[in-house]
């Protein structure tokens, strides 16, 4: 019986498949809110999608980053792409570029590391993790590190703040006015860009 589970006294296998949001090193991570579609508080159409902050930031971050990529060499890609790591490990993600020659499109999950991955806030139930928010991105971007890509960056709406990962390089925490770097040549700037776009 998992963490997130055991508070509410309910088997894992009962819980519908359709309230995980993914699976990370072998245990399911059901999606926020997950415990109030159990107790009938909420149904599953209610806690599937994100808020209107999360998807204009989302929407305004792809349509800035497909727009300075180069796009004969990568996709930039969203709508929560899955992931396939391994056996029983598959993740989603906000925005990912993949290198369109090490991608073979076969209407499956991408099962090759995108090479750089933007994620903004996150969609799980974090009482999976003793660390809540942090120890969940944590692990998640470990896990995509490993697999081969070759930088992660987190967003959060709350505290304002960007994580920049990149593998054998410390990880490195911004606030939304500085200018962090994507991938060739490429920057973003989280406050800037959402200052013209009229979101804040």
């Amino acid at each position: 019986m998992s963490i997130q589970t055991q508070a509410l006294d309910i088997p894992t296998e009962s819980i519908p498949s359709y309230l995980i949001y993914e699976t990370l090193n072998g245990r399911p991570l059901y999606r926020k809110g997950y415990k109030d579609v159990l107790a009938k508080r909420k149904t599953a159409s209610e806690i599937m999608g994100c808020s209107d902050l999360q998807a204009i930031i989302v929407s305004a971050l792809h349509l800035y980053l497909a727009s300075n990529a180069d796009r004969k060499a990568y996709w930039v890609v969203t709508n929560e792409p899955g992931l396939h790591l391994k056996l029983g490990d598959n993740l989603a993600n906000d925005i990912a570029f993949y290198e369109k020659e090490k991608v073979t499109i076969r209407g499956k999950f991408f099962d090759v590391a995108p090479k750089v991955v933007v994620e903004v806030d996150i969609k799980v139930d974090p009482e999976a993790y003793p660390g809540k928010e942090r120890e969940y991105i944590y692990e998640k971007t470990e896990a995509m590190l490993a697999f081969g890509t070759e930088r992660v960056i987190w967003i959060t709406t709350q505290t304002r703040k960007v994580l920049v990962a990149t593998p054998n390089e410390p990880w490195l925490t911004f606030n939304w006015d500085a200018t962090v770097p994507v991938m060739d040549g490429l920057t973003l700037n989280v406050l800037s860009l959402l200052t013209e776009e009229g979101i804040l």
